[in-house]
């Protein structure tokens, strides 16, 4: 299986729409009202149809921002419009929900997306759910703050997924749509990279997760759920496309709702693969010695674009079970590549890669280039059914990735959200994933996340279809009116409330940054702020300022003083009693509780937390309005109530009480998993057949279904949990039959799947051969590149390099060939798709590696067999 791609070798009818075309169906002004709250409509097959998109008004701010900064007019303009396009929203770890230094919470984005909504039309609030424990295993620029742990995963469901869904489900905004991307790169790594050690370590997180996050929000009618598919340069060649759609489906049928969980499924999110290459339609087409599919950049890919992987990777989908209504998205934010470097029309070289690299409109050096990449350029605006591409199916063009907002660091930066150093982020590194290439990344960037306006400039310059505005509005240099009429509240001994009336702009009051003496403490989009980190019985003195788009400031309010309460407080009133207790699904060993949220008095400390009792015990404490019970003994029933605390010690009566059973430690289950169907061989060599199988189901309320038993002839030969598995050790040019059976967690068997024979290859034409060893040393890793050519006269159907390390090396990771140690043994088998070696052709592959301080070249290699002279 290839492993290129995004993460794995770093790391994503044929029609053009116009930009007003796009720019009408997304442009949404800031000033309606919001509508009340009422019943969520119902569930429609594409959200997107017939709605306008929620713009991000702090990412709007930013762009705006940097639009001041610019001295071309024209480049001005454009910025001006991509300021009004909608792009998502990241929930990229818990803090994001309630907001932190990078950006306001989930809440203030679903309150403006009500101020956005225009009357009776629709509104799509585009969010990103990303905190997968372990979260991007293969890449560290991106890695999160959940370990892959049990804990790790019990934080994501109850403090990350519960605490978004509470927001989503709030009847406030039953009238908006969320469109969620749900975890990009997660399920996409576990089938290129799943012999990493840290992916393996995620694969049942991942798993778990995505099935909570898909059962979770499902259940709210109006969100719809779009799982992230990688892109066709990581996803696209069929011994991953494959596996992936039967992985995806694995997951979504786990989920109650099964695969109506899934409403589609979202393509090149945060990267930029073209959404077409016009000059090169066929991927078959034969160009001197190939075609243009087995070109270097390419490597057997026949996924050139977005529009044949999508259009591929529906069909596969609904193959393994997903509805036909399933409607795909694609990230269009980065993928434009447009600007000087553009071809304009075909290559006429006769010479394959010198056709293709001429021809394709993606400038990378490597489809593995994924961050930050040169001479990327924004793509289509946002846009909802875009025309010309029916077998797609899509339901719209979107910009996922906020523009300008970086993919990883360009150098290490220290940082408490748990990203690494990627040197894939690097443009001064030469990477063998990229065949020995430099990153071709910009530089000067910040962490994954942060605005990266060298880059936004590029990537509006580069943008295709160009960026226009046929009204391109003035350059704002009025400020807001100064607020009037501040007055503070109530002091605490440690808080001051302020509230003021709004101020007014030629343009629009975007935000109002709070000053104690000259200090700014604090910014608001509303009327209102409390101040705390105060000192009882002290003095201070407020001013406010009030600030635009363009980051034009008003001068400051009138000023007000408030003297901070001394430290007693005279507040002995309860909280009121937590409501509406109720118990979730329990297991065997835990129960979830949730309440309806208890309230002070007024002028009272407030409510800090709430105490959870079994029975008449404490056994948790939690600020939110639910909490898991963990630690129970299966089958057994448990009385629980709630009562509420406020800062002052002051505790509430409990709660009325609720019963919960734990469900029962063994499971009586008698009725075996369905039989695996579409048993097939692939591809063979002189040892080893790979197979894989449709997924087998256990029945309702069955024990769960455990893995699969694989047969050769009759002899059991392997047991896996997955729906592929490669027999090895097989005699050449010999036939074998094959058959599986499904196994669920009772133990029942189910019967044999179809037969399916296949023959071994002949044994392997040796051949002789040539190697280029180089290795690049840094403290106790190194980098090792191999060119192997084949020096004889006859093509090799699959090869087999073999040498020895004479130090103690190890090889940590591979790219372009299977590799395996045995003590200083190393081999390299060929991949799927790089078997054939043709006479004088090369092959290039690689592998990172760890030493103890000597690093000697090995002094021989062999291939099939063969000794190979050393270039």
């Amino acid at each position: 299986m290839s492993t290129h791609g995004k993460r794995a070798v770093g790391r994503r009818l044929r029609a053009v729409a116009t930009a007003a075309t796009a720019t009408a169906m997304v442009a949404v002004p800031l000033t309606f009202s919001a509508t009340g709250a009422s019943a969520a409509e119902a569930h429609v097959d594409n959200p997107y149809a017939g709605a306008t998109q929620y713009v991000n008004p702090t990412w709007a701010a930013s762009v705006e921002s940097a639009a001041t900064r610019q001295s071309d007019s024209a480049l001005v303009a454009k910025f001006h419009t991509v300021a009004k396009q909608p792009t998502a929203v990241w929930m990229d770890r818990i803090s994001a929900i309630t907001g932190n230094a990078d950006g306001q919470g989930l809440k203030f984005h679903l309150d403006n997306a009500l101020t956005q909504k225009s009357g009776s039309t629709p509104l799509v609030v585009n969010i990103v759910i990303y905190d997968l424990p372990g979260r991007d295993c293969y890449a560290l620029a991106s890695n999160g703050e959940l370990p892959a742990t049990d804990a790790g995963l019990a934080r994501y469901k109850t403090e990350y997924i519960d605490a978004i869904a509470a927001l989503l489900s709030d009847s406030k905004y039953a009238n908006l749509r969320f469109a969620l991307t749900i975890e990009p790169d997660s399920l996409p790594n576990l089938i290129t990279n799943s012999s990493e050690a840290l992916c393996q370590q995620a694969a049942p997180y991942y798993r778990a997760g995505v099935k909570y996050a898909l059962d979770k929000f499902h259940a709210i009618s109006n969100v719809y759920n779009y799982i992230d598919i990688g892109h066709s340069g990581w996803l696209g060649w069929d011994s991953n496309a494959g596996p992936a759609a039967q992985l995806f489906a694995e997951v979504a049928k786990t989920t109650t709702a099964g695969t109506a969980s899934v409403d589609g499924f979202v393509s090149d999110t945060a990267n930029t693969t073209p959404l077409n290459e016009p000059f090169l339609p066929d991927a078959s087409k034969q160009v001197g010695s190939g075609q243009i599919k087995s070109a270097d950049f390419y490597e057997w890919n026949p996924d050139l674009d977005e529009a044949d992987f999508t259009a591929d990777m529906y069909t596969r989908l609904v193959g393994a079970g997903f509805p036909s209504s399933i409607g795909m998205l694609i990230d269009t934010s980065r993928n434009g590549w447009g600007g000087t470097a553009r071809p304009t029309a075909v290559s006429t070289s006769t010479d394959l890669n010198t056709y293709v690299n001429a021809s394709k409109v993606d400038k990378r050096i490597h489809r593995g280039a994924w961050c930050n990449p040169l001479g990327a350029g924004i793509g289509e605006l946002p846009k909802a059914s875009p025309s010309g591409y029916t077998a797609s199916h899509l339901d719209a063009f979107v910009w996922i990735k906020p523009p300008g907002e970086s993919d990883g660091a360009s150098t290490d930066i220290a940082n408490d959200q748990g990203k690494k150093f990627d040197r894939m982020c690097d443009p001064t590194f030469t990477s063998p994933k990229l065949k020995n290439q430099l990153t071709g990344a910009t530089p000067n960037a910040p962490l994954a996340g942060q605005w990266f306006e060298e880059q936004f400039v590029t990537l509006v310059k580069n943008a295709y279809p160009a960026i226009g505005d046929s009204n391109p509005p003035p350059v704002d240099t009025t400020a807001p009116s100064a607020p009037t009429g501040l007055t503070a509240g109530t002091p605490t001994a440690t808080t001051v409330p302020l509230s003021w009336t709004a101020s007014t702009d030629n343009v629009g009051v975007t935000g109002y940054d709070i000053y104690r003496g000259t200090t700014l403490v604090g910014s608001s989009t509303t009327t209102s702020y409390t101040a705390t980190g105060l000192t009882a019985s002290t003095t201070y003195s407020f001013t406010v300022k009030a600030k635009d788009a363009a980051g034009n400031v008003s001068s400051a309010s009138a000023a007000v003083s408030a003297t901070t309460s001394n430290t007693t407080t005279n507040d002995t009133t309860a909280p009121s009693v937590p409501t509406g207790l109720t118990a979730g699904t329990t297991t065997q060993t835990s129960v979830p509780l949730s309440w309806t949220a208890s309230t002070d008095n007024t002028g009272g400390s407030g409510v800090a937390g709430y105490e959870v009792l079994q029975g008449s015990t404490v056994v948790g404490t939690t600020t939110s309005t639910s909490y898991t019970v963990t630690g129970l003994t299966a089958g057994t029933a448990y009385s629980f109530s709630v009562r509420a605390k406020d800062v002052a010690g002051n505790t509430s009566a409990a709660s009325s009480a609720v019963s919960a059973t734990t469900q029962p430690g063994t499971v009586t289950d008698t009725t075996a998993p369905s039989v695996p169907a579409a048993l097939a061989a692939s591809t063979t060599t002189t040892s080893s057949v790979p197979l894989s199988w449709g997924a087998s189901t256990d029945n309702s309320g069955g024990s769960g279904l455990a893995g699969y038993q694989v047969f050769q002839g009759s002899t059991l030969v392997a047991t896996v949990t997955t729906t592929s598995y490669t027999v090895t050790g097989l005699t050449a040019n010999t036939a074998y039959t094959f058959t599986v059976k499904a196994k669920d967690n009772a133990g029942n068997v189910s019967a044999a799947s179809n037969a399916v024979t296949a023959t071994t290859q002949n044994t392997t034409t040796t051949g002789a051969c040539k190697v280029v060893y180089t290795a690049n040393s840094w403290n106790n890793g190194f980098t090792a590149s191999v060119k192997v050519t084949n020096t004889g006269t006859s093509a090799l159907s699959s090869w087999n390099l073999g040498f020895s390390f004479a130090n103690g090396q190890k090889v940590t990771q591979g790219w372009s060939a299977d590799w395996s140690q045995s003590g200083t043994a190393v081999t390299a088998k060929n991949a799927a798709w790089n078997g054939t070696l043709a006479a004088g052709q090369s092959i290039d592959i690689g592998f990172n590696g760890s030493h103890t301080g000597t690093n000697n070249n090995p002094t021989a290699f062999t291939l099939n067999g063969a000794p190979c002279t050393i270039g």
